[in-house]
């Protein structure tokens, strides 16, 4: 049995067979329609998501399984002070395998630990968001053809997004990569992730002008600051539209750049640039249903089925 806690679990080599696997989910799902007949996936969301938890029951819904479960901390017995590991044990007696988000980090993993169907962690506090990662890797590799030699932006929200820690970490991997981290000061990339860098001898750069760097990257990636990442609300207010992607700084980038946006929007991309056939985060989004259809489809080992 195997589980998925971070998209370093997976090798490359394994990540390129799983991504093989999603493209041609993409392209022949009826293949794909009845591989979980009898199967139940249970997502377990203690923290609100719409995006991950939707496109978890979609995935398996769309390879013929059946989707339980809840969406919200409260409507589970956590709210009576139930434990993850007893909630596991439970969850374990009624599904094949379980996606999971908390916002404790770790969560997932002691939900690992005790379980006896895999584990999916659909994203713990500002940790990890490793099916989000996947969905990235997903993305890139279909629309520019690679996952190495490229200059990737990360832009917004650089200390609490999970899901910039994680896509540092799973392209890290890969050859030739130059990562350019735009944030103001306050929401700068942890020196965790910088010292793991230097160790690795991967370059990149930190900036705080978005319009200094646009026209140097292959990949600008968008996030959201985090209002419930936040203690002081003031803060929140003072950074949350420090940057603000619109027609006129997209006019610097080069035409061929992706502009990926792990979702939700707020107000860091402008709907104009939506037209722009640049900005791929809608399709991110599609990409999310077959990566996870993937992800389930290999947990379950059903290819030696």
């Amino acid at each position: 049995m195997r589980h998925l806690m971070s998209p370093l679990d997976f090798t490359t080599e394994e990540l390129d067979r799983l991504f093989d696997l999603a493209n041609d989910m993409e392209r022949h799902m009826d293949k794909y329609a009845h591989v979980c007949d009898g199967k139940k996936l249970a997502t377990c969301f203690y923290e609100p998501s719409t995006r991950t938890r939707l496109s978890f029951e979609a995935a398996m819904l769309n390879l013929g399984g059946k989707v339980l479960g809840f969406s919200d901390a409260g409507s589970s017995s956590a709210s009576k002070g139930e434990s993850v590991a007893d909630t596991i044990r439970v969850i374990s007696c009624y599904a094949d395998i379980c996606a999971m988000r908390h916002p404790k980090e770790g969560a997932p993993m002691v939900a690992a630990s005790r379980s006896n169907i895999p584990v999916i962690n659909a994203g713990d506090g500002g940790h990890q968001h490793p099916t989000q990662t996947l969905t990235d890797l997903l993305t890139i590799r279909s629309l520019k053809g690679r996952l190495d030699n490229l200059t990737i932006g990360l832009c917004g929200d650089l200390k609490f997004g999970r899901t910039v820690h994680s896509l540092i970490h799973a392209l890290s991997r890969y050859e030739n990569i130059r990562f350019l981290f735009i944030s103001p000061e306050e929401l700068r990339v942890p020196d965790y992730m910088t010292d793991m860098l230097k160790e690795k001898g991967i370059g990149y750069t930190e900036v705080i002008r978005l319009e200094d760097c646009i026209g140097d990257l292959d990949l600008l990636y968008m996030t959201r600051v985090q209002r419930e990442r936040f203690f002081n609300e003031e803060d929140y207010v003072r950074l949350k539209d420090f940057y603000i992607l619109d027609k006129d700084k997209l006019a610097l980038a080069q035409k061929d750049m992706l502009i990926l946006h792990p979702l939700p929007r707020v107000n860091e991309i402008s709907v104009e640039v939506d037209d722009d056939p640049r900005a791929v985060y809608f399709k991110q989004a599609q990409y999310g249903v077959y990566v996870r259809m993937a992800l389930i489809y290999t947990l379950l080992g059903l290819e030696n089925s």
